[in-house]
């Protein structure tokens, strides 16, 4: 199922994407909007829209975004680093989520914005030092999420808080697949077009099993929280005006603008 969070008419739902996003797919896509939330036993309600007349948000707002940092050995080597012994986490505040179509807004304290694809794992309910043959029960879903990072400001800063955490830094969408098999899924990250990153998740230095077996041993998870899973190489600027796209296999689309801050 696929499940989007969306406003219309001033209200905020959850509704459940029905019909075919393949190239070609005839037919629009509607949302059956969800009695409840998807963190808890839900209905459908059968009261449908189509997607097009509703804005998408966020597909959560999250308490935290947990990230992680050099989990592709090739992107790591890109920035001339080391593949860590164990994994580098850090956090996004939730300030930093915006949806699909939302602006990137680049940052005034930096000169070097770079686009990072990533695919997001969503929590479905809190857990804490889950074991790794219990990671699949925990997990709602999966999205589409760009880690976008003021790269000078991580050069010359010692931590990362500024330059991974500032306002409109983690775009997330454009919904939650909550029936994947994440282990070998394409991501491409491409800019006005072009193509910048591609990828596969199989390519991940540690799995999705590893990362939340490390992070829950020293947090809770509560549902909604979304792991970012590192990014492959090919991370590149972004400028003002530029439209970036983050692609995933069996997910979708995620499309945002860089803007300049007003």
């Amino acid at each position: 199922m696929r499940i989007a969070r969306f406003s219309i008419d001033g209200n905020v739902a959850f509704g459940a994407v029905e019909g075919s996003t393949a190239p070609g797919a005839e037919g629009e896509l509607v949302l059956d909007i969800i009695k409840g939330i998807p963190f808890a036993d839900f209905e459908l309600s059968g009261t449908k829209v189509p997607l097009n007349k509703v804005r998408l948000l966020p597909p959560v707002l999250p308490n935290k975004v947990v990230a992680i940092a050099r989990n592709y050995r090739e992107h790591a080597a890109e920035l001339g680093n080391e593949v860590p012994e164990v994994p580098v986490t850090f956090f996004k505040p939730s300030t930093s989520v915006v949806g699909p179509g939302d602006p990137i807004v680049y940052p005034s304290f930096s000169q070097d914005l770079h686009h990072e694809a990533e695919l997001a794992v969503v929590i479905g309910r809190m857990c804490r030092e889950v074991p790794k043959e219990r990671v699949k029960d925990v997990i709602l879903g999966y999205t589409c999420a760009n880690d976008v990072t003021a790269r000078d400001v991580q050069q010359r800063e010692k931590q990362w808080a500024r330059a991974k955490g500032f306002d409109s830094a983690c775009p997330l969408g454009p919904w939650i697949e909550t029936d994947l098999d994440p282990s070998d899924l394409t991501i491409q990250c491409t800019v006005n077009g072009e193509q910048r990153q591609l990828g596969r998740t199989s390519d991940m230095v540690r799995s999705i099993e590893d990362l939340i077996v490390h992070i829950s041993e020293a947090m809770t998870l509560l549902p909604g929280d979304v792991i970012l899973t590192g990014t492959p190489a090919g991370v590149g600027p972004l400028n003002v005006g530029d439209e970036v796209a983050v692609t995933i296999e069996g997910i979708g689309t995620l499309t945002n603008r860089v803007i300049k801050r007003g």
